[in-house]
Protein backbone atom coordinates (compact mmCIF):
# COMPACT_ATOMS: atom_id res chain seq x y z
CA UNK A 1 0.00 0.00 0.00
CA UNK A 2 1.41 3.33 -1.08
CA UNK A 3 -0.52 6.56 -0.56
CA UNK A 4 0.78 9.93 -1.66
CA UNK A 5 -0.78 13.18 -0.49
CA UNK A 6 0.38 16.58 -1.72
CA UNK A 7 0.26 19.68 0.47
CA UNK A 8 -1.12 22.63 -1.48
CA UNK A 9 -0.33 26.19 -0.38
CA UNK A 10 1.05 24.96 2.95
CA UNK A 11 -2.38 23.73 4.07
CA UNK A 12 -1.23 20.77 6.17
CA UNK A 13 -4.56 20.37 8.00
CA UNK A 14 -6.41 19.75 4.74
CA UNK A 15 -3.73 17.26 3.63
CA UNK A 16 -4.13 15.36 6.92
CA UNK A 17 -7.92 15.24 6.41
CA UNK A 18 -7.42 13.85 2.90
CA UNK A 19 -4.97 11.25 4.22
CA UNK A 20 -7.38 10.14 6.96
CA UNK A 21 -10.22 9.85 4.44
CA UNK A 22 -8.12 7.70 2.09
CA UNK A 23 -6.97 5.43 4.92
CA UNK A 24 -10.59 5.11 6.11
CA UNK A 25 -11.74 4.13 2.61
CA UNK A 26 -9.03 1.47 2.38
CA UNK A 27 -10.16 0.01 5.70
CA UNK A 28 -6.88 0.52 7.53
CA UNK A 29 -8.44 1.67 10.80
CA UNK A 30 -10.90 -1.24 10.84
CA UNK A 31 -8.09 -3.72 10.21
CA UNK A 32 -5.94 -2.22 12.97
CA UNK A 33 -8.83 -2.55 15.41
CA UNK A 34 -9.38 -6.19 14.41
CA UNK A 35 -5.71 -7.09 14.75
CA UNK A 36 -5.50 -5.60 18.22
CA UNK A 37 -6.74 -8.86 19.78
CA UNK A 38 -6.60 -12.48 18.69
CA UNK A 39 -9.67 -13.68 16.86
CA UNK A 40 -10.52 -17.38 16.83
CA UNK A 41 -10.80 -18.91 13.36
CA UNK A 42 -14.49 -19.75 13.85
CA UNK A 43 -15.27 -16.17 14.86
CA UNK A 44 -13.24 -14.84 11.94
CA UNK A 45 -15.17 -17.05 9.52
CA UNK A 46 -18.53 -15.86 10.88
CA UNK A 47 -17.41 -12.23 10.68
CA UNK A 48 -16.25 -12.62 7.08
CA UNK A 49 -19.56 -14.27 6.09
CA UNK A 50 -21.49 -11.47 7.79
CA UNK A 51 -19.43 -8.83 5.96
CA UNK A 52 -19.99 -10.60 2.63
CA UNK A 53 -23.76 -10.63 3.24
CA UNK A 54 -23.65 -6.94 4.13
CA UNK A 55 -21.76 -6.13 0.91
CA UNK A 56 -24.25 -8.17 -1.12
CA UNK A 57 -27.23 -6.37 0.44
CA UNK A 58 -25.58 -3.02 -0.25
CA UNK A 59 -24.93 -4.00 -3.86
CA UNK A 60 -28.54 -5.18 -4.29
CA UNK A 61 -29.85 -1.86 -2.90
CA UNK A 62 -27.69 0.03 -5.37
CA UNK A 63 -28.91 -2.14 -8.27
CA UNK A 64 -32.53 -1.69 -7.14
CA UNK A 65 -32.12 2.07 -7.15
CA UNK A 66 -31.06 2.13 -10.82
CA UNK A 67 -33.90 -0.12 -12.04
Amino acid sequence: MFVEITVIDGNVEKAIKVLKRKLQQEGLFREMKQRKFYEKPSVKKKRKEKEAQRRLRKKMRAMKRFN
